[in-house]
């Protein structure tokens, strides 16, 4: 049996983006969780004695020059080659803007495809590799014209970084469509570029091996990487795991709590069963409190003491990290809620006033000026456009309005 492991979108040294980076004993282990996603691949490759490694696309991140990144590229590499490991790399989008790409001496186990595209023999085995590199940062037309034809009586892999038919979180690349690649008489096409893991089609072997370690809870989940098995001319597939850190969105049902204990008990077991069936060795958590309970006001005005005892649980497993925790929570039926009640009647003020034009531009000329106090980069980041703006100011809104219910009745129940 023939064995070939295809990653794709490694991003080497591209930060992770959480909350929970502010954590000091945190930082040291997702500041390098890019290259131990790497470092993971080469030992699963080294572990299961690959016969190649395939890359397809987006290795590097950005325009940022790390010689630090190129020595530890380096090293990895060797040991590939110190087993026997051929790779083959063919160079996305953010490839083409590093130049890290054009400076590192890369070993000679090591085969590039240049834009021309592009085949190579496997050794002493009858599978064929093919591959078209991004010779810019941007391919708008489709690359399929630069692939050969297939090999007869051979197993015949296609390495292409593509988007597809296009995806809303990724720029339209090489762009190209499943019913393009079916006929085109390849057995696998090692695709790159979207980083959500997706299997398009079995005959031919169609893989999206998605991102190897993510970086933010919009890439949330155990990332892997693809391990090919070749048996004859028949090719299956399995999962590799690869991530370092995980990020999660963690529910915890409240519905029915009547105690500050049975709360934490919940937490604490959701927790534990969470860290359980983890399969990286880090997990940064958005933990969502939701359901109905009587509590739901008390919980609500001591949310920041409910953060802090929430963190401290996680911390207690030894391997979960808490970025950021969500109230969601409804008041049970007959929860004292009475319509006709002064608190009642001030949040139906507060939803009035909340809908007035005068408010939410008050409002807004407040926001703008705390805004402006903040660095121009950083501000981009939290405030990109219009929308955004529109978005906080809504959602601060809404934050004092429940702040204020909730110190109220919280009081009064």
């Amino acid at each position: 049996m023939i064995k070939i492991l295809h990653t794709a979108d490694v991003h080497l040294d591209s930060p992770l983006k959480s909350l929970a980076l502010k954590d000091e004993d945190l930082q040291a282990t997702v500041q390098t969780a890019t290259r131990t996603a790497f470092l993971e691949i080469v030992d699963a490759a080294l572990f299961e004695e690959v016969s190649a490694l395939l890359i397809s696309g987006d290795l590097f991140d950005g325009a940022e020059r790390s010689a630090k990144t190129a020595s530890f590229l380096t090293i990895q590499l060797d040991r590939l080659k110190a087993a026997g490991i051929p790779v083959f790399y063919i160079k996305g989008n953010h490839d083409a803007e590093n130049p890290i790409t054009g400076e590192v001496s890369l070993p000679e186990n090591v085969h590039v495809f240049d834009g021309r595209g592009g085949k190579v023999q496997l050794a002493n085995t009858n599978v064929w590799i093919y591959g078209v590199s991004f010779i810019g940062r941007h391919a708008f037309e489709s690359l399929l014209s630069r692939f050969g034809t297939p090999e007869p009586d051979a197993v015949n892999i296609a390495m292409l970084h593509t988007s597809l038919a296009g995806s809303k979180s990724h720029d339209t690349y090489a762009p190209c469509s499943i019913a393009e690649l079916e006929p085109m008489g390849f057995d696998y096409w090692a695709l790159g570029h979207i980083h959500k893991r997706q299997v398009h089609s079995e005959a031919p072997w169609i893989v999206m091996p998605g991102i190897p370690q993510g970086r933010d809870i919009g890439e949330a989940g155990p990332k892997s990487a693809t391990l090919i098995s070749i048996e004859g001319q028949t090719v299956s597939i399995s999962e590799v795991s690869t991530s370092a850190a995980e990020f999660m969105d963690v529910p915890v049902d409240a519905t029915g709590i009547e105690s500050d204990d049975g709360l934490r008990q919940r937490v604490r077991t959701v927790l534990r069963e969470t860290a359980q069936g983890m399969r990286s060795d880090v997990g940064l958590l958005r933990v969502s409190l939701s359901g109905a309970t009587q509590r739901k006001w008390q919980i609500l005005r001591d949310q920041d003491n409910w953060r802090e005892v929430i963190t401290e649980l996680a911390r207690d497993t030894g391997v979960l990290w808490v970025e950021k925790v969500k109230f969601d929570l409804a008041g049970e039926i007959g929860s004292g809620d009475a319509d006709k009640s002064a608190v009642a009647e001030l949040e139906r003020m507060m939803s009035k006033i909340m809908s007035e034009p005068a408010f939410t531009s008050g409002l807004r000329t407040s926001l703008d000026a705390v805004v402006a106090e903040i660095p121009q980069g950083r501000r981009s980041r939290l405030i990109p456009d219009e929308a955004a703006t529109e978005d906080l100011t809504q959602s601060l809104s809404e934050v004092g309005s429940v702040a204020i219910l909730a110190a109220m009745k919280g009081a009064s129940e």
